[in-house]
């Protein structure tokens, strides 16, 4: 069980730092989210691009079109940009908050990838925010599977919202 800020520290720390093939970030919501390093923070979009740099395969699947100072420091990674192993969808039905490693452990819970939702601002301003970790292979692989179908576009064909989505995957 992860409550409130442990998720910054345990998911987006521990977890995507520790990732060595895959994460895969799946949120409504995302913003210009920063993680604590040490003493510092740093940008999360650093953290993927130097996971990226490394090989790390990186999928963001998000719900809307991210605000004005996301953009700015998305434009500052390059290798979020030109990297083959990095991949963004936007779909205005994903609701789902998850975080998915190396297809070994799973973050699913209630905080989109914002510092308030993460936890990564001041404990005065940020959400109420609650989740499991879990390194139980059903339900990191039944959780893959549907993500993965999803990713390839299984769901565009059929979605009753085809007409407004900004980015078709099908």
């Amino acid at each position: 069980m992860i409550l409130n800020e442990e998720s910054c520290g345990l998911v987006l720390g521990e977890m995507v730092e520790e990732a060595e093939r895959l994460i895969w970030l799946v949120t409504a919501d995302i913003k210009d989210l920063h993680v604590k390093r040490g003493r510092r923070y740093v940008p999360f979009l650093k953290v993927l691009a130097e996971k990226v740099s490394e090989g790390v395969e990186v999928r963001l699947i998000h719900a809307k079109e991210p605000g004005p100072r996301f953009r700015e420091d998305f434009d500052r990674f390059p290798e979020l940009i030109e990297a083959e192993n990095f991949e963004r969808i936007l779909c205005p039905r994903m609701h789902m908050k998850c975080v998915l490693v190396d297809g070994r452990k799973a973050y699913i819970g209630s905080a989109n990838l914002t510092g308030a939702g993460m936890g990564a601002k001041h404990k005065d301003r940020r959400n109420f925010e609650a989740g499991v970790v879990t390194d139980e292979p059903a339900m990191v692989g039944e959780l893959m599977d549907f993500l993965d179908a999803f990713h390839l576009g299984d769901h565009c064909l059929k979605c009753r919202l085809r007409e407004v989505c900004p980015d078709p995957v099908a």
